[in-house]
């Protein structure tokens, strides 16, 4: 009797089973940190490079220059499908130049993109800047 009146009172496996049920939202809250913390540092490296792709042309710099710039601005991400678009492309002094950086960050946390139609995201840095 004494035997069975101390298992019941052993309380150490009821907190091995909670474990195991709690264990994998812990993960999957994890794991969704880790991939918005990558997402933004992209959408904030995007959105600096856009910023001196527009500085470099506001001061006379060419496309070919803005392009430089913005590459170099990204090179801690990498540039595979990085897409700038540079506005207007005769610029004029006084007058408005935009320069739009957009490149595709892939969800690479299987699980988190289950929950996504599609497993990329665009990153998109717009910066407007007056010609000098």
């Amino acid at each position: 009797m004494r035997l069975v009146i101390h298992s019941i009172k052993n309380n150490r496996g009821q907190s091995l089973v909670e474990f195991a049920l709690i264990a994998p939202l812990l993960i999957l809250l994890l794991m969704g940190i880790m991939e918005c913390g990558r997402i933004f540092n992209q959408t904030l490296v995007v959105t600096a490079a856009a910023r001196e792709g527009a500085r470099s042309a506001a001061v006379g710099g060419s496309d070919v220059t803005v392009l430089g710039t913005v590459n170099q601005a990204v090179a801690s991400i990498g540039t595979t499908n990085l897409t700038v678009v540079v506005t207007p492309s005769a610029r004029v002094s006084g007058q408005n130049v935009t320069v739009t950086v957009t490149k595709p960050i892939t969800i690479v946390t299987p699980v988190i993109s289950q929950f996504f139609k599609s497993a990329t995201y665009n990153a998109t840095g717009t910066a407007v800047m007056r010609v000098e």
